[in-house]
């Protein structure tokens, strides 16, 4: 029997490169997208891998694949070869739709029993999605409940790790509505910006929030500053989905720029993915007005705590105060719960968010939860009015302009460079993107390697965003009595004199 949805039936105007897709013709394309994915095999709980930049044709897809009660799984378009091919192997997708540019990118791309289609450009090697669609019958109604994207997050194995959402109940589709509504300042007839990268969690949890909600979705293919400021000034935004970097960058345009544009209609900004520095959230207050707002969160988990301007003005550092239903507790290695103002690890408990699994990783999955609640290895404490403060991580990863890096990914494949006898990478602070990555090297005896080969050597072989802004040489790195390198001593005398270490 068919298990329908709670929620409304509503679709979003959306609004790319100059044209506009009305409601009703996106229901069209979603509905005939979904008929060609249930005519390919695709059903409930199945993996649909998308590898396409930000699109309207993006979001139909993501859209038509909950509409089957199936994952769809965003694969990030810097990757390369071995790494897009890991995901597709891992995820077990049955279909891969990728735009034709990145596609071709890919020719040792082996799709195994997957079946492929190219979108948005020529590429006569692999059928064409839109053809697909458009000779496909149409799949009115929703043939299951409906799950989350499947996301890959950086795992302590240097590999990602793949999240297997189980189907949300009516009572979790009440919850997920009440809590994107706040998280996201939802209101009628709301125009919003999303320029950053879909793949990620929380851009992807953000546009199919609002597509869920009916608003107008202005799309943007990436990130441009002054760009930012015309669309909101044309389109009279009202709302927006902007991380850290995005604000400094907008605080570094010249004032003759940021002065040519109104920017009064915006209500709302949401921002995740990593933390605002306080003195940066002043600056953008100042200039936009009390509409930050921030959320503490996880591509498992979801959202767990929101910060206004209001808030963070008064307790400036702070990740907020818990949502509404979620637990925040402060928990030692023992698992006792720490007063206020003590730090510990951060473990969570969100209701909202559907119960997951770890891809072949039943082990992470168990490691992160003592009874009910669950943790991301991410150390605070709660102060006295019970407002978060994120003060470090418990694992080595980084995040760069809201971008999960793990730091042994990069590591593992430095050792196996030519010269390279051992090397350490950690984040170190960077005004811009949060974090920065950097890798200490140990050269062999002998090796000639400089800081820029060895960066030249990473760009070749792995996304641009994983190569280290910093490479440092040492005739020896600093070693406990075991052998292991003593990466603290490496990393704190870049984080001296600042309050956070993440």
């Amino acid at each position: 029997m068919m298990r329908r949805p709670s929620e409304p039936r509503v679709q979003p105007t959306l609004v790319f490169q100059g044209v506009t897709l009305a409601p009703l013709e996106f229901e069209r394309r979603m509905q005939r997208s979904a008929g060609a994915l249930q005519a390919a095999g695709i059903g409930d709980g199945d993996v649909v891998a998308l590898l396409m930049r930000n699109s309207p044709l993006a979001l139909e897809l993501m859209a038509a694949v909950r509409h089957l009660g199936a994952q769809w799984c965003p694969v990030n378009w810097h990757f390369r070869t071995d790494e897009v091919q890991y995901i597709l192997d891992n995820s077990g997708a049955k279909v891969l739709i990728a735009d034709a540019d990145l596609l071709a990118g890919l020719p040792d791309l082996d799709p195994g029993t997957a079946r492929v289609w190219h979108a948005r450009g020529p590429a006569p090697v692999v059928p064409s999605w839109e053809a697909q669609r458009e000779a496909a019958a149409p799949l009115a109604g929703p043939s299951a409940a409906p799950r989350g994207a499947m996301f890959y997050t950086s795992g302590t194995t240097g590999r990602p790790k793949g999240i297997v959402r189980a189907a949300m109940t009516p009572a979790q589709q009440q919850a997920s509505t009440a809590m994107r509504r706040l998280a996201y300042g939802v209101e009628p007839d709301m125009r919003a910006l999303l320029s950053a990268p879909w793949y990620h969690s929380a851009p992807n949890s953000y546009a199919l929030g609002l597509m869920l909600e009916g608003a107008t979705l202005v799309v943007e293919e990436r990130f441009d500053a002054e760009r930012t400021l015309q669309l909101i000034h044309e389109h009279r935004l009202t709302h927006a989905y902007l991380v850290p970097t995005m604000f400094v960058r907008l605080l570094a345009l010249p004032a003759a720029v940021r002065a040519r544009y109104r920017v009064d209609s915006m209500r709302f900004v949401s921002s995740t993915g990593s933390p605002c520095p306080p003195q940066v959230k002043r600056a953008m207050i100042d200039w936009w007005g009390p509409v930050i707002n921030e959320c503490y969160g996880a591509s498992e988990l979801g959202y767990m705590t929101l910060l206004t301007s209001e808030q963070a003005l008064r307790k400036p550092g702070s990740a907020g105060p818990a949502m509404p239903g979620v637990t925040l507790a402060i928990l030692d290695e023992q698992g006792r719960e720490l007063p206020s103002g003590a730090a510990g690890l951060i473990y969570i408990d969100q209701p909202a968010t559907p119960d997951f699994s770890y891809v072949g990783n039943a082990e992470a999955r168990a490691q992160m939860e003592r009874r009910r609640l669950k943790t991301m290895g991410d150390i605070g404490y709660l102060d006295d009015d019970g407002f978060l403060f994120i003060v470090d991580r418990q694992a080595d990863m980084v995040i760069s302009g809201g971008v999960n890096i793990y730091p042994v990914e990069v590591e593992q494949l430095l050792q196996s460079m030519p010269g390279v006898a051992d090397c350490a990478v950690f984040g170190i602070p960077d005004d811009e993107f949060g974090e920065a990555l950097c890798a200490a090297v140990q050269p062999a005896p002998g090796a000639a390697l400089t800081p820029e080969t060895v960066r030249q050597w990473l760009h070749e072989r792995i996304a641009g965003y994983k190569v280290p802004r910093l490479v440092t040489l040492h005739a020896q790195l600093p070693r406990e009595d075991t052998g292991k390198i003593y990466k603290r001593k490496l990393r704190e005398p870049y984080w001296q004199g600042r309050t956070r270490r993440v």
